[in-house]
C-alpha cells in the first residue's frame, strides 16, 4: 500500500514534490520497524533531500526529518553520524517554534539518549531536566508525559550512582500515572514493579525500565 502510494504520487507531482517525501519518510519508518535498516536509509535520506530543496534549511519539516534519520544512525550504531543530524534538527525546531515548544522537549529528550549512549551523562543529564521543565510548562505537573521525562531522568541518575534521586524521580512518576492513567494502566503498573525495587539489586536496574516504555521516539510525518 505504502509502495503503491509513493508511486502514484511520484507519477502525479513529480519526484521531488512534497507529497513524495512524506511518502517515503512513511515507507522508511516502517522498513525500519521491520529491521529492514538499509533499505529505510536511502529513502530517508532521499526524503531529506527533497523537504530541503522545497522549504529549505530550516523548516520544521527538515527538523523531523533529521530527526527521523538521527534515529536510524543510531539504530545501526552510526552515532558520530547521529549525532550532528539531532542537534541541526534540535536548532531548527528552537529557531522555528522558541526554547519551550514539546517538539523542542522531544529533540532535546532524543539527544540526551544519544550522548547516553557514548557515556556523556553529564552532558545528558540538563538536556533531559530541560525537557521536563518544557513538559511540566506545556502540559501540566500531572501529565503522563512528564512521568516520561521522570522516567528518563530516573535511569541516569541511577547510572550516575545519585540512587536516591533516581528512586525520588520514579515515585512521582508512579504518582503521576495513577492521576492521570489510573492505577490498572500498563505504564502504572510497571512504573510501580521499578519504584519498589531495591535500589541496590543488580539483577532489574532502573535503567532498563527507559526503554520499555519507548522514551524517545522518532517524529513522525504520518
Amino acid at each position: 500500500m505504502m509502495r503503491r502510494a509513493l508511486e502514484i504520487d511520484e507519477a502525479a507531482f513529480g519526484p521531488l514534490h512534497p507529497a513524495v517525501a512524506v511518502d517515503l519518510n512513511n515507507l522508511a519508518q516502517l522498513l525500519q520497524a521491520t529491521n529492514r535498516l538499509a533499505k529505510a536509509e536511502p529513502m530517508m535520506r532521499r526524503a531529506l533531500e527533497i523537504d530541503e530543496a522545497t522549504f529549505g534549511t530550516h523548516h520544521p519539516v527538515v527538523s523531523k526529518d533529521l530527526n527521523n534519520l538521527a534515529h536510524l544512525l543510531k539504530a545501526t550504531n552510526r552515532l558520530e553520524e547521529a549525532e550532528p543530524m539531532i542537534r541541526r534538527a534540535l536548532e531548527i525546531a528552537e529557531i522555528s517554534f522558541g526554547g519551550h515548544h514539546p517538539d523542542v522537549a522531544d529533540l532535546l529528550s532524543n539527544l540526551a539518549a544519544l550522548l547516553w549512549s557514548t557515556n556523556r551523562l553529564a552532558e545528558a543529564e540538563p538536556l533531559v531536566r530541560r525537557a521536563l521543565e518544557i513538559d511540566k510548562a506545556a502540559f501540566g505537573p500531572l501529565h503522563p508525559k512528564v512521568a516520561l521525562r521522570l522516567n528518563n531522568l530516573a535511569p541516569l541518575l541511577q547510572a550516575r550512582n545519585r540512587r536516591a534521586e533516581a528512586k525520588l524521580m520514579m515515585r512521582r512518576a508512579v504518582h503521576i500515572f495513577e492521576q492521570s492513567l489510573g492505577s490498572d494502566h500498563p505504564n502504572t503498573q510497571l512504573a510501580r514493579r521499578y519504584a519498589q525495587k531495591d535500589p541496590l539489586e543488580e539483577k532489574a536496574p532502573l535503567a532498563q525500565f527507559c526503554p520499555q516504555l519507548k522514551l524517545c521516539h522518532t517524529m513522525s510525518v504520518l
